[in-house]
C-alpha cells in the first residue's frame, strides 16, 4: 500500500462519519498537490515527510466552534506520530512530519521551522484563497449558522467586522492576512493571483446585492 492510500484510510477511519466539505480527503489531496509543486519550485523539502504531513495534519478535526480546536494540530501531530510508528518509520522523520503537522495551524502560532514544514504551512494556506478559499469559507461558515453576509453594512463600513456573524467578514478577519503570512516565494506569487480572484468576486457580490 502505498504512503498516500495508508495515511487516507487512516484518515477515514479516525473520522467515520464526519461531513466537513471544507477538510475532507479532496483538501488532503489538493494540500499534497500544492506541497509538491511548491517543493518543485524550490528544489528542496523531503517529499516523504511532506506527504506524510499533507495527508495527516487534519486527521484530529473537531467542529471550528469547538472549545478543543485549538489544540487540534497538536493532537493531530500526536496522532501522526504514533501511526507512523506502526509503519516502522525512522524516530527523526516521525519528529519533522510532527512539526510540520504542528506548525500548519494559524491559530496554533508555532514558527514552521523546517522547509518541509515551511511547504506544508504554505500549501495548506493557499488552500484558503481563491475560488477553493471562498468555497470553504462559506461551507464552513454554513456548518456554523452564519450568514453570508450582513445584508445592511455587508462590508463593514460602518460596523466592526464579526466573522462569527458574517461569512463575507472572515476575508478580511483571516483569510487576506493568511496570505501575508506565507514562507516561501512560489507560494507568494499564487497567492497574489488568489487574492486578487477574492476580491474580484467581492466586488461583483456587492454589483449583485447593492
Amino acid at each position: 500500500m502505498s504512503l498516500q492510500a495508508a495515511c487516507e484510510a487512516e484518515v477515514t477511519r479516525v473520522r467515520a462519519g464526519q461531513t466537513d466539505g471544507a477538510h475532507d480527503l479532496a483538501h488532503l489531496r489538493r494540500v499534497w498537490s500544492t506541497a509538491q509543486l511548491i517543493s518543485g519550485a524550490l528544489g528542496q523539502g523531503n517529499l516523504r515527510v511532506i506527504e506524510a504531513a499533507a495527508f495527516l495534519h487534519d486527521i484530529v478535526n473537531p467542529p471550528k466552534d469547538s472549545p478543543t480546536r485549538g489544540q487540534a494540530a497538536a493532537a493531530s501531530a500526536a496522532h501522526a506520530a504514533a501511526f507512523l510508528k506502526g509503519l516502522d518509520w525512522a524516530d527523526a522523520d516521525i519528529k519533522a512530519v510532527a512539526h510540520a503537522i504542528e506548525a500548519h495551524s494559524f491559530s496554533g502560532g508555532v514558527p514552521a521551522e523546517t522547509i518541509e514544514a515551511q511547504i506544508v504551512q504554505d500549501a495548506d494556506r493557499l488552500d484558503a484563497l481563491g475560488a477553493l478559499g471562498i468555497a470553504r469559507c462559506f461551507n464552513v461558515s454554513g456548518q456554523m449558522g452564519r450568514a453570508l453576509f450582513d445584508p445592511e453594512d455587508p462590508l463593514a463600513e460602518g460596523r466592526a467586522l464579526d466573522d462569527r456573524a458574517f461569512a463575507l467578514d472572515h476575508f478580511e478577519t483571516k483569510l487576506f492576512a493568511i496570505a501575508q503570512t506565507l514562507n516561501t516565494a512560489p507560494a507568494r506569487l499564487l497567492a497574489q493571483e488568489r487574492v486578487a480572484f477574492m476580491k474580484a468576486f467581492r466586488e461583483q457580490l456587492m454589483r449583485e446585492v447593492t
